[in-house]
Formats: C-alpha cells, structure tokens, sequence
C-alpha cells in the first residue's frame, strides 16, 4: 500500500518562516514537520511514499532525496502551480497505481498510529476525523455506525460534527470523471458521502493543525513534555 504526502501549500499565515522555507520543512523539536510523517509511515510499515510540492519545492527534494536513509521510496509530484488537494492527487495518480493508498496532509502533526489504515476498503475512502479544534468549532463531518456523513450545519442527524484530520484512506475510483487542473477533494467526499461509500474513525489522540505560530509552538510544546 502507497501513501502521499500533501506537501504544495505556501504557508500564507506561516511568514515570515515559509518566505523562504516550505511549509513541509518548517521545523518543531529540531525535525521538519514532514520528517515525522515520513518516520511513523516507515514504522507503520509503508516503504513507497509519493510527496507533491510546488512552493520551494525543490528545498523538499534536496532534503528528503529518493528517501532510502528513512527506510523509505520517494517520488515527487511536481506541480509549479498548487492544484489544491483534489486536483494534486489527481495528477498523482500515475504513481500511485489502482490500488486505494494513504493520504495525509503534510502540515499536521499527529501520533496517529498510521498500521491502522493498513485494511481492505470498503467504499471509495475512510476519514480519520478528530474532535473540532479551537479555530474550527463546527466541524466538517458527521460519524454514524462507521459511515461519514455531510453533517456540517445540519440538525436532526445523529452525533455531533467532527474535524477531518487531513489523513484518509482513498480509492482512485473516487476520482472518475475528474480532469487535470485545481480542485478541492471536499467535494468528490460529499458526493461519495451522498451514495454511503464513506467510512471513518474518530481519533482522540495528539493532533494539531499546523497553520500559525501560535499552533507551531503547541506542537513545541508536545513535544517538549514528550522529552
């Protein structure tokens, strides 16, 4: 099984860290924040990993290189210009082959145990969702008896809206019909939601969404106290 790594975000509310540094490698405690993604599907036992960029994105390459010292086969999507999430698998597609593969994002920190992701799929994805965070109090999806639903602001559904985590399982299925150019993965989701070929989990361990200063140094916090 394959994994990507999304990794062709600019950083807006990351400057002036991300002017001349990437997103991805952007540290906390010393390692980028990709490294720790790349380290924990190596022990989850993924070995083929596929990584787009686009801003600096040859700062990535230069330090990950083909991946062999993580353990690790690296390919590269380049993309020059962002496609957004739904449009850079799209055109990843090619190096992920037809088979359903891992998606995380590549500027969250988590210590989500990625093994649990290594099972047969059933539908065309399976959302990690994790509890809403302070700068996300609605949430996106709704968990029901393992199936997502598009629950955002809707009333009368069972449980309460969760955040999706930025990590999934995805089937190249979920793509049929899409034509290369930006666009978002929401709504592919929402319609594959519509026919109940989502499942989930809720994840209660350690996540941040790595999108300030401020979430950055929470993350310095983890892992100062893990020390």
């Amino acid at each position: 099984m394959k994994a990507m790594i999304l990794a062709a975000g600019k950083g807006e509310r990351m400057r002036p860290l991300t002017l001349h540094t990437p997103k991805p490698l952007v540290q906390a405690g010393g390692l980028p924040l990709i490294e720790y993604h790349i380290r924990a599907l190596q022990r989850a036992g993924f070995r083929e990993l596929v990584i787009n960029h686009a801003w600096l994105g040859q700062q990535i390459e230069d330090y990950l290189g083909d991946g062999a010292r993580f353990g690790v086969s690296i390919c590269y999507s380049a993309e020059g210009e962002p496609l957004e999430t739904g449009g850079g698998i799209f055109r990843a597609l090619s190096l992920l082959g037809d088979q359903p593969f891992v998606v995380v994002n590549g500027d969250i920190w988590t210590d989500y145990d990625f093994a649990a992701l290594r099972q047969p799929l059933a539908g065309q994805a399976h959302l990690v969702l994790v509890d809403n965070p302070a700068h996300h109090l609605a949430g996106d999806f709704q968990l029901h008896d393992g199936r997502v639903r598009d629950g955002a602001g809707q009333s009368g559904l069972d449980g309460p809206c969760l955040t999706y985590s930025g990590i999934a399982v995805l089937a190249p299925a979920l793509f049929a019909g899409c034509s290369a150019g930006a666009f978002k993965l929401a709504p592919l989701l929402r319609q594959a939601m519509a026919s109940e070929q989502v499942s989930g989990e809720h994840f209660a361990g350690r996540w941040v969404d790595v999108g300030t200063h401020e979430r950055l140094a929470e993350v310095e916090r983890h892992l100062a106290a893990q020390a």
